[in-house]
């Protein structure tokens, strides 16, 4: 079974709280390491790198992927692989990653393996790493596991940039109509209100609540910031919790756009990490195990989970990938036909570059198809903004007219 790294606090037997990290197959597999080993658990989490996660110190994943290809090709030459290294960390512009390189080299002139030299930048690398060079090693697959390894790495990179690219018009028009509607309650509508109040006006509903609102920006200004600031915590926190998450994942699988673009990543990364694990020799339960988590999605995590379950239990991939609700049929057929051909990993990459196709495409067209919604909305502010203002106006005007 995969072990996974799991952060834990914990009271040792002389009372005093100790912290640290415990390799495990699972949450509880980790208890019984801590309780084996005299301490007391009170927290236990599984810990994230920045690969597939976040934690740790950050270096860029296409840093990661050009080192991983360099290391490949070394292989593929047959350059020793501690002076292999030891090139690359002479190239190579990052401090920090230039450390980590170095750190791995002398561990393997010592004698360890790539994977126990890998292990203890796990909070760099990510688990789907380290455990992917550890089948691979295994199966002396490794010049071509890296190679498919750097090539994922690459393209998820790619991918992100586009989908984070695509993101940034509809935010920064919510960003700017923000700003632009604060400055209007708190500057504009406060003059309006003084000059309704002192002609002593019966107001309509509309500029009744938009005073309303302006009213609580200005006197409770504090409660504002501190209720947003309170809200982007609670969501940061409730990410941390499996059921918080799946709760979160279900909601922005919810919007329309949004749910194609984590369904279309989420997929690829799936099927890009599952044949990655087929090439590099790991048995199927496993390779479900690390393609579900690279996948960064809690819904087809469960699913993957579920689909785990039924494999230990003897049934089939094709059988099993039947009750996953989160893989659509393309995906589903594809890899069918795959397991009844005995070409696994080759359809793996077909399905995995079919999705990739997808979100880039969808990302290319976001900003077309999001651009009337975002019109609409920002017009519906500014109209009931104009009305709430100017029907007092009018009713004034009629009055003296």
């Amino acid at each position: 079974m995969t072990q996974v790294a799991f952060q834990y606090k914990a009271i040792d037997r002389q009372g005093a709280v100790s912290k640290g990290s415990v390799q495990a197959s699972d949450r509880q597999g980790a208890y019984r390491e801590l309780v084996s080993a005299g301490l007391k658990p009170l927290h236990i989490a599984p810990a994230r790198g920045s690969l597939f996660g976040k934690g740790g110190k950050r270096v860029p994943v296409k840093d990661l992927a050009h080192l991983t290809y360099q290391l490949s090709v070394l292989l593929e030459a047959r350059v020793p692989i501690v002076q292999g290294l030891e090139a690359i960390a002479d190239q190579e512009t990052n401090e920090f990653l230039q450390q980590v390189i170095r750190d791995v080299a002398d561990q393997i002139a010592t004698g360890s393996t790539v994977t126990d030299a890998l292990t203890p930048h796990r909070a760099l690398f990510g688990d789907v790493y380290i455990e992917t060079v550890r089948a691979a090693e295994i199966s002396g697959n490794m010049v071509e596991v890296l190679g498919h390894l750097a090539e994922m790495l690459e393209r998820n990179f790619e991918m992100r940039k586009r989908v984070k690219g695509a993101l940034m018009y509809p935010l920064c028009v919510i960003v700017a109509l923000g700003v632009a509607v604060s400055f209007l309650m708190v500057f504009v509508v406060p003059r309006f209100a003084k000059m309704f109040a002192a002609r002593g006006m019966e107001l309509p509903l509309p500029t009744q609540i938009v005073i309303g609102i302006s009213n609580v920006m200005m006197n409770y200004w504090y409660l504002v910031i501190g209720g947003s600031v309170f809200a982007v915590w609670g969501v940061r926190r409730l990410n941390r919790n499996p059921k918080s998450q799946r709760w979160l994942d279900t909601q922005l699988h919810r919007v329309p756009l949004l749910r194609d673009m984590l369904k279309g990543l989420a997929i690829s990364r799936f099927a890009h990490v599952l044949g990655i694990a087929f090439r590099s020799g790991l048995n199927l339960i496993d390779a479900l195990d690390m393609a579900g988590r690279a996948s960064g999605r809690p819904l087809l995590e469960s699913d993957t989970q579920m689909m785990k379950e039924q494999v230990n239990h003897g049934g089939r991939l094709t059988e099993c990938m039947n009750n996953c609700d989160y893989l659509p049929g393309f995906a589903k057929r594809m890899i069918a036909a795959g397991e009844e051909a005995g070409e696994l990993p080759r359809m793996c990459e077909i399905v995995a570059r079919h999705y990739d196709r997808e979100t880039d495409h969808l990302t290319k067209n976001v900003s077309t198809l999001i651009e009337p919604i975002m019109i609409a909305g920002l017009a519906g502010v500014v109209l009931v903004i104009a009305l709430a203002i100017f029907l007092p106006m009018w009713n004034m005007a009629a009055l003296l007219g």
